[in-house]
């Protein structure tokens, strides 16, 4: 499909909390590095390249960017680089960030952040983004304790005016629950994609219906997660990409936003053809009977 024209709008919008967002969004995961993302020793993205990127990401129309103060290379932050290409930043974008997780100056992992040090995680996004408030906070989650003690230091960030929404991610129906019971979530961030991950279809039914959004991560890497998309795809998709004139990477972005008018996009990307592709992905229309074929492929993509 040609992508002239194409803005983030053709998808249609959503609201996070009382902002709102276009349905198809971006991802600045892979924006400070290239290859795979989030090793230590990644080889740093060209600065003008990155910044390049965010701005015509904007011009497209994209007024959600997902970032982290985690995603970072051993010469590039994704958030120093929202900072130098956007700031200061138009009335409607909307910057989600994650807490968490933490890595050390060389890029290794370390144990995911306490209750304390959560307000730590909030403030430094605050500096690197040159924000007096973040728009929407994600508590990240590793296995499946309880998260209300973390949950509820960010809530209480909230109610000091740090934090405007509070979301979660790689979580379970039981934390959303949880989550709710301490302060209002407005969207949950899980990793989902077509073929990857059928067991979490109920869960995206059932933020449809409490009025939470559903945001995938890896939605065209699939299994490729952190190292990018395989190459390879099931016949079945390549032949709804052909019919389409499109590729598909934006048959799987498609089909992502047709799980729900909930669902929101966040492709990430460095590249300029690349991201106009992905936007143009959110004016793809697939057919009942193609939704019906490719729903097969996801059923057995996930077994």
């Amino acid at each position: 499909m040609t992508s002239k024209m194409i803005t983030a709008a053709a998808a249609g919008t959503w609201k996070l909390g009382d902002l709102t967002v276009n349905r198809v969004g971006f991802g600045a995961m892979r924006l400070p590095q290239t290859g795979e993302a989030l090793i230590p020793g990644a080889v740093p993205r060209p600065r003008d390249q990155a910044i390049g990127v965010l701005r015509r990401a904007v011009e497209l129309g994209v007024n959600h960017i997902d970032t982290a103060a985690f995603y970072f290379s051993s010469l590039r932050s994704a958030n120093e680089l929202i900072t130098r290409a956007l700031a200061p930043y138009p009335a409607d974008l909307v910057i989600t960030t994650k807490v968490g997780p933490q890595r050390d100056q060389s890029g290794e992992w370390l144990p995911h952040a306490t209750p304390r040090q959560l307000r730590g995680q909030v403030e430094e996004n605050l500096r690197q983004l040159g924000r007096d408030h973040l728009d929407v906070v994600n508590l990240r989650v590793v296995g499946t304790d309880s998260i209300a003690e973390r949950f509820g230091a960010l809530a209480e960030l909230r109610e000091a005016g740090l934090v405007r929404h509070l979301g979660i991610s790689n979580v379970t129906p039981a934390h959303l629950a949880e989550a709710e019971s301490i302060a209002p979530v407005v969207c949950v961030q899980n990793a989902y994609g077509l073929g990857m991950r059928s067991d979490q279809d109920a869960f995206v039914r059932t933020c449809g219906e409490r009025g939470v959004a559903f945001v995938p991560f890896y939605a065209i890497a699939s299994h490729g997660r952190q190292s990018g998309a395989s190459g390879r795809e099931a016949p079945e998709v390549l032949e709804i990409a052909g019919a389409h004139e499109a590729s598909p990477a934006q048959i799987r972005i498609a089909w992502t936003l047709h799980r729900g008018q909930h669902v929101l996009a966040i492709p990430g990307t460095g590249s300029h053809d690349h991201l106009a592709a992905n936007v143009a992905a959110g004016g793809l229309t697939l057919s009942e009977d193609e939704l019906d074929v490719l729903e097969s492929v996801h059923r057995r993509g996930s077994e």
